[in-house]
């Protein structure tokens, strides 16, 4: 079947469902660097009868703070992208008034090649030297986040939010039911859109922080994966707004709490279903040694996609049970590779270096890429760490801007990511530390002022 006799079926497929949901607007999305949703809203009638439709493709350069990169290398041309709707991503938007779908969109060039820059196109990049392979990675990640009481003055500090019982949480209830039920009428929300969306949801729990909660999502494929990822910040924002509560995914929102993460569960298969991490007789394949052998190598380099704000190091230097090193071990999470206990068709491993603020396409795509890396470079990994790693020496950058220059010394992850779409995120994010680094903190203010 040629590539416009396909367009053609899948626009009947979704004009059929269209119609059998009664869908009147049409939100285009495609999912920036930092992970949030841009596109346009169309009318359901033009947005059929045009089949896509067309952006800047420098939305990508705009920083978190809407400011622009100064890099005299970056093209400016800000030329158009032909955006195509990915036909295994419409669904419901279950809070709007009036019948309306979303779509995220796929980005491409004048010539029909995929937009370098565009996080979906990473994800797709890396996915694509894996099929070449004959494998298949499939991951589940796990996401943290802080309900908080709605903050309209940002130099005020984050509080928790006033649940149920009219107070808000003091001490640290980790893994609480009770807890969890003071936020009943929030989370009641998000399971009810979340169905309606197909987001497979799987746990809830309450995490170690005050209002600090926790989602898995059952595993899957990586793309898929993160598009639930990606449409479920979105649905919870919109779900806590509801009852007048803030949800944030940033990485360390408050001094005295814990850091929100984003693990990532990967483990591979073949066509067959095998899991290729583990032997016949149950024990760890080569492949699964040299894939923790290249993260261990290679997230040194590419934890700017893991902590991709200058927010994010406070998670990681100085987070509680943050991982601080490269070190591996199995049922231990102590270490920043961890191995679940679980069956050898179950064998997995967990990168436990992002952080919830993390895009998570740009997220998986590093995290498999650096396993990519090792297995086909058969990188040998260390011994496995007995105990605590807790007090081994810091493996990471401490900063964004240290963590940029070890992703742009790297040339094997900028090459295997895309140099293009490397050098505009470092671009991006250089700005956005710059930016940062202006502000005087009221820290400044309080000890300096007056003392030095």
């Amino acid at each position: 079947m040629s590539k416009y006799e396909t367009k053609k079926r899948d626009m009947e497929w979704l004009k059929g469902w269209m119609k059998q949901h009664a869908i009147t607007e049409v939100e285009c999305l495609l999912p920036d660097f930092t992970g949030n949703a841009r596109g346009k809203i169309l009318p359901a009638s033009k947005f059929l009868k045009e089949g896509g439709m067309r952006l800047p493709e420098n939305i990508f350069l705009q920083t978190v703070n809407g400011d622009w990169p100064d890099d005299e290398h970056i093209d400016w041309t800000e030329r158009d992208m032909e955006l195509q709707a990915d036909i295994n991503t419409p669904r419901l938007v279950p809070w709007a008034s009036e019948p309306t779908a979303q779509v995220i969109h796929d980005c491409f060039d004048a010539s029909g090649q995929a937009v370098e820059m565009a996080p979906r196109s990473v994800l797709r990049r890396v996915l694509a030297l894996y099929e070449a392979q004959g494998w298949r990675p499939v991951v589940a990640p796990e996401l943290e986040f802080f309900l908080v009481k709605k903050n309209e003055d940002w130099d005020y500090p984050l509080e928790p939010p006033i649940g149920r019982n009219g107070r808000p949480e003091t001490a640290r209830q980790s893994f609480s039911i009770d807890a969890v039920n003071e936020f009943d009428p929030i989370f009641e929300d998000m399971y009810d859109f979340c169905e309606a969306q197909g987001l497979e949801v799987d746990t809830l729990i309450h995490e170690s922080g005050a209002a600090q909660m926790e989602v898995n999502f059952l595993h899957g494929d990586a793309l898929d994966l993160a598009d639930q990822v990606f449409l479920f910040k979105r649905t919870m924002r919109e779900a806590a707004m509801r009852h007048n509560v803030y949800a944030t995914f940033m990485a360390k929102p408050m001094q005295n709490e814990p850091g929100s993460a984003m693990h990532i569960h990967q483990s591979l298969i073949d066509g067959a279903g095998n899991n290729l991490f583990s032997n016949a007789d149950g024990s760890h394949s080569d492949l699964f040694l040299h894939c923790i052998g290249g993260m261990q190598r290679y997230i040194p380099s590419a934890v700017a996609l893991f902590a991709p704000n200058v927010n994010s190091y406070r998670r990681l230097a100085f987070g509680d049970v943050a991982p601080r090193n490269m070190e591996w071990g199995e049922d231990n999470r102590t270490v920043g590779l961890r191995v679940p206990r679980s069956a050898p068709a179950d064998r997995r491993i967990e990168n436990r270096f992002a952080g919830a603020d993390a895009n998570p396409y740009l997220a998986l795509a590093a995290s498999l890429a650096c396993g990519y890396l090792g297995m086909m470079n058969q990188v040998a990994a260390t011994e496995q760490v007995q105990g605590s790693a807790y007090n081994m020496p810091f493996g990471l950058a401490r900063s964004l801007e240290e963590a940029l220059l070890e992703l742009e010394r790297c040339d094997e992850l900028c090459q295997l990511l895309g140099p293009r779409f490397v050098s505009a995120f470092i671009s991006v994010k250089r700005k956005e530390y710059e930016a940062f680094f202006t502000v005087i903190s009221a820290w400044e203010r309080e000890f300096l002022l007056l003392n030095v």
